[in-house]
């Protein structure tokens, strides 16, 4: 039993890498249509000099949150920056909304996600490459489970379905016991 777990062990973390890729496809793609959206709320509300300084205090307010509250929750890191932001704005003379305060930091948090994801997906197989590995693996896998059920059962229904490598046509090493060949 224990042989079958570490054949089939590299098999499943490759189908889990794939299905890993695949999601995370899904979920920039995701991130992305949402700071699409946030920016043209943002555009229809405020002229370009306010959007620009509202931006770029709400980037202060995310990076302050992130460093300063490092051990902090989620939801803690979001209302200090929230609060720095709106004080930041009133010294400013820009009034805006809770609402649009809480874009603005989102989208720089969506911002530095998505650039944290690309460093990590460009060490990462492509997703074409990985959906490969992971068919050719399935493949195999159903090959090995074939030969190791078939050489259990003593049948050997192997021939037609699995492939066979130079190393299985290569004859076992005997041994002469009192002139018998035993394999």
């Amino acid at each position: 039993m224990q042989t079958i777990i570490e054949t089939v062990q590299p098999y499943v973390n490759t189908i889990a890498t794939a299905a890993a890729g695949v999601l995370t496809a899904f979920v920039l793609g995701g991130l992305n249509k949402l700071k699409t959206k946030v920016n043209v709320w943002l555009e229809a509300r405020t002229t370009a000099a306010q959007r620009e300084v509202i931006h770029k205090i709400a980037g202060e307010g995310f990076a302050f949150a992130q460093t300063a509250f490092k051990e902090a929750g989620g939801e803690r890191k979001l209302q200090e920056a929230l609060q720095y932001t709106t004080l930041r704005l009133a010294e400013q003379g820009i009034t805006v909304s809770a609402v649009e305060i809480r874009s603005t930091i989102e989208k720089a948090y969506l911002e530095y996600n998505s650039k944290t994801k690309a460093i990590v997906k460009e060490s990462q197989p492509n997703e074409e490459a990985t959906q490969v590995a992971a068919k050719e693996a399935v493949a195999s896998l159903a090959a090995q489970v074939t030969a190791i059920l078939s050489q259990a059962t003593g049948t050997d229904s192997t021939a037609s379905t699995a492939p066979r490598t130079p190393q299985d046509t290569v004859p076992s090493p005997q041994a002469n016991v009192s002139g018998v060949a035993v394999e």
